[in-house]
């Protein structure tokens, strides 16, 4: 089974304060906009980078046209950006039982563990290696913000990743995993499994269209034990 694993409000909880702040400074440097000024909060719970960027932009009066042509831009000064501002050790904002299930996951022959987030992909790997749980996923798989910014092309983006040359990894045995209603489409736009958990912003009540809704890390581990048997079955 490849399991996809969103970042924020799945794996980590808090810490996000520094990627916000990378990414207003690239917003800074590359467009001269100023994100506080902008508009109102913007929740970034399902977002890819891109896209908050691009909301921000907009409502900054920038053109569609000139966002794209400086979203490369965007990328880069907010990867550097991070890599200055993020904390030495995020290992106090890992969720709890997180890492005993992916101690559990990784151990397993019948798993392939990889992440589905709208992070910039360099921003990713640097907040799981601060958080020290980084080493659970192998470079080369997964999809990030950095792929693309519209969530919902991700999963065929990591299940090409997973597979073989021309043979991406079956939808059949793909579940993404993640906190948000958009986590819950963008599987559902590829046709793959979700599992939504509850540790994120929304509860469980606000989760439910997902094939299955858990409310921390040990319920997760007890529907992924029950997905696995059903597959060894």
């Amino acid at each position: 089974m490849l399991l996809l694993l969103d970042i924020d409000g799945t794996l980590v909880a808090g810490a996000a304060h520094a990627h916000r702040d990378a990414l207003h400074a690239a917003l800074q440097a590359v467009h001269g906009v100023d994100a506080q000024t902008v508009r109102g909060p913007l929740s970034p719970a399902g977002r890819t980078d891109g896209e908050i960027a691009r909301v921000i932009l907009l409502d900054a009066g920038i053109s569609a046209q000139r966002i794209d042509e400086r979203a490369e831009q965007v990328r880069e000064e907010c990867c550097r950006s991070y890599a200055e501002l993020c904390p030495e050790d995020l290992s106090d904002t890992v969720l709890g039982g997180i890492p005993e299930l992916l101690e559990w996951l990784s151990e397993r022959d019948d798993v392939v563990l990889a992440l589905l987030t709208g992070n910039y992909e360099p921003v990713a790997r640097l907040k799981l290696a601060r958080a020290r749980i980084g080493d659970y996923f192998a470079a080369g798989q997964g999809a990030f913000g950095s792929d693309s910014e519209d969530r919902t092309v991700l999963p065929e983006i990591a299940r090409r990743r997973a597979g073989s040359p021309g043979r991406p990894y079956t939808r059949e045995r793909t579940i993404v995993v993640g906190d948000t209603p958009r986590d819950i489409a963008c599987a559902r736009a590829d046709g793959v499994g979700c599992i939504a958990v509850a540790t994120g912003p929304y509860p469980v009540e606000e989760l439910v269209t997902a094939d299955g809704t858990v409310r921390d890390a040990t319920e997760l581990r007890e529907m992924l034990v029950l997905r696995l048997a059903g597959e060894r079955s």
